[in-house]
């Protein structure tokens, strides 16, 4: 009788520590489990990585990224997509005194898809408790690196950054070829270029001038690519100024999305818009020479938020014909808006896996610049795929299934389905099966 109360005694006692053990396993796999998170940073050693169960959005502990030096640094997963389908990733965020190194709206707290300029928007300062979305379409690709960052592909930050209650939702393409373009006129621009304040405007002329043409754009898009497409465009004119411009070796100074985001970032949201151009005066007689611009009067080739973002730039000539048509001079005034609407098709192209002729190369393929209508002809051919292949019968050129490949949108989401990618495990068994998880997603992110 009393071997068998010891032993009882002996047996609640290791239960008893087995179950402390246990817990404290438990809790140590918990603020050091990053569910198969991959920790990176631009610095080794610079940035700290943890799990936080004191400040937290829900039941679950926050992801916590620390950095008291600027920097880059992210939780990263290696997710499996298919190919030309919407996502949405979100998640609650909360920041504390996030400062970017440089001033750019573009960088902060923010999700984003490593190796790209696909990214949320970015988060900085001190914030309580908010959602944040990243909508994108995966094309061709069948793996995305998602990254939950502070800092970003722009540039570095510091500060204290959480995020929680991650998801991921996968929707439904839209597929019509109906294309929204939003264009915003900028009437001022008030800049300091090299320690000088540049202050230039718009006229009622460039106005009227920018109207026009955005109709025969819309004209043009519908007969040039033979019905293939639609175009409609909504004008937007700006009061406040634009201050600050990006500069790039290559082309010199230009509006970089994150130099008006605050200005239009209002207008864009709920639209759906598929392209966005930025039109902006950035000299004229007295200034010619203050803001160096190396020969383009429209850039291109952009992205805001995964839609395509093109500059078109008011010429320093108040008389010029540029966008004017005049039947003696210029019979294609939308030419510039056509040419970067044809670099986001390009690019476009190029990341769905088309092989496509470049659109700067119309000499090589024997089409020539007319005085009259610029390069019409070769612009028509392109959107056609009605380019001969020299030394082939081979006709090459846009794939008309561009047409259909518009940007990702929140409309894309009305019949969505959520992915477990990110889902936190609730039990001991999900807790295994994570750690399991965790073994392949490392290897899965090796290969």
């Amino acid at each position: 009788m009393r071997k068998t109360k010891k032993n009882k005694t002996v047996n609640t006692i290791t239960l008893i520590i087995l179950l402390i053990i246990l817990y404290f396993a438990y809790e140590f796999y918990q603020s050091n489990n990053f569910n198969s998170f991959v920790k990176s940073e631009s610095k080794l050693y610079v940035a700290k990585f943890e799990r936080d169960n004191e400040i937290k959005y829900s039941k679950h502990r926050s992801y916590k990224i620390t950095t008291q030096e600027y920097e880059d640094a992210m939780f990263l997963k290696k997710v499996a997509v298919k190919k030309n389908t919407p996502y949405k990733v979100s998640c609650m965020v909360k920041t504390n005194n996030v400062e970017s190194e440089k001033q750019n709206t573009g960088i902060g707290a923010q999700i984003a898809i490593v190796g790209t300029t696909e990214r949320s928007t970015a988060i900085q300062n001190t914030n309580d408790w908010q959602k944040l979305e990243l909508i994108f379409n995966s094309k061709d690709r069948e793996y995305v690196e998602v990254a939950f960052r502070l800092g970003g592909y722009l540039g570095n930050a510091k500060g204290e950054v959480w995020f929680s209650d991650i998801e991921m939702e996968e929707g439904i393409a839209e597929e019509n070829n109906e294309w929204k373009f939003a264009c915003f006129i900028f009437e001022n621009t008030d800049v300091n270029i090299n320690q000088k304040q540049i202050k230039l405007n718009v006229t009622q002329r460039d106005i009227d001038d920018i109207v026009n043409t955005i109709g025969r754009f819309e004209k043009s898009c519908k007969e040039l690519s033979k019905q293939k497409m639609t175009a409609k465009c909504d004008v937007y004119r700006i009061e406040e100024p634009i201050t600050t411009l990006s500069y790039d070796q290559e082309f010199g100074y230009y509006v970089a999305p994150e130099d008006v985001e605050q200005q239009i970032k209002s207008t864009i949201e709920g639209k759906d818009y598929d392209h966005i151009f930025i039109v902006v005066r950035l000299g004229d007689e007295q200034h010619e020479n203050d803001i160096q611009i190396n020969d383009w009067i429209g850039l291109g080739y952009m992205d805001y938020y995964g839609m395509g973002y093109s500059n078109i730039r008011l010429p320093n000539d108040a008389q010029s014909y540029v966008y004017r048509y005049n039947s003696r001079i210029n019979l294609f005034p939308e030419e510039v808006f056509l040419h970067e609407f044809l670099h986001s098709l390009e690019r476009t192209s190029k990341e769905y896996g088309y092989e496509i002729p470049a659109l700067h190369d119309y000499e090589a393929y024997g089409y020539k610049y007319e005085a009259l209508i610029g390069e019409k002809r070769w612009y028509t051919d392109y959107m056609n795929s009605d380019i001969l292949n020299q030394g082939t019968s081979q006709r090459i050129g846009l794939p008309e299934k561009v047409y259909t490949l518009k940007p990702a949108k929140k409309s894309d989401f009305k019949y969505n389905y959520k992915i477990d990618e990110f889902k936190q495990p609730e039990n001991i068994i999900e807790v295994i099966k994570e750690l399991i998880n965790n073994v392949i997603g490392k290897v899965k992110y090796i290969l």
